[in-house]
């Protein structure tokens, strides 16, 4: 119950911090994995695997501080995000660059997750425990983000890391009803999860 109590008054302040910084309050509420949202559990024939309520918790968690670190525009935080090996592959001062090409993108977006996949020891890969989030991020301007973030543990004892980012913009005029046009649709990676198994 003080738990509960706790996150609860941590929340309140989260928002309030936000609101003071002029974020919008949309960015308050973190994205979060519901029943709706699709799941996937990528294995080899023969083996089994099923993530724990840690595991999803501690992967939700990335994934959402990292989001929110880029709608922010704080890339110091969201750049201490990434693995080392990613970092070193992605120099601080390059990779900022590319991000603040991209203004719009993040920027007042209400993250939506459609789809978690899990992927334990994928074959070619540091070993650990991977999750992979397909989403879609709606502005009020009718335009859309559509990506997908990949997140790593090497081992139970260890915090998630971001290890893959794929992220598409869509303007208006290449939605119809909400959703991408079908020529469109076939290109994004939040609904293809393209590149996702085999390029951590």
């Amino acid at each position: 119950m003080a738990i509960d109590r706790r996150r609860a008054v941590a929340a309140v302040m989260a928002a309030a911090a936000l609101l003071l910084m002029g974020v919008p309050v949309a960015l308050a509420a973190p994205p979060t994995v519901g029943p709706e949202v699709e799941r996937n559990i990528v294995v080899p024939d023969g083996a089994s695997f099923k993530p724990t309520a840690a595991d999803e918790e501690g992967a939700i968690d990335r994934f959402a501080a990292y989001t929110l670190a880029l709608a922010r525009r704080d890339f110091a935080a969201a750049y201490a995000m990434l693995r080392l090996s990613f970092q070193a592959s992605n120099p601080r001062l390059e990779w900022e660059m590319n991000q603040r090409k991209r203004a719009t993108l993040w920027a007042d977006g209400q993250i939506r997750i459609l789809r978690l996949s899990w992927y334990p020891d994928p074959a070619g890969q540091p070993a650990g425990l991977y999750a992979a989030f397909d989403f879609r991020g709606d502005r009020q301007d009718g335009t859309m983000d559509c990506g997908y973030v990949v997140v790593h543990r090497a081992d139970p004892a260890s915090s998630f890391t971001v290890v893959r980012i794929d992220t598409s913009e869509v303007p208006p005029q290449l939605i119809e009803e909400g959703v991408p046009k079908a020529d469109v649709l076939r290109q994004l990676p939040c609904y293809l999860g393209k590149g996702i198994a085999t390029a951590f």
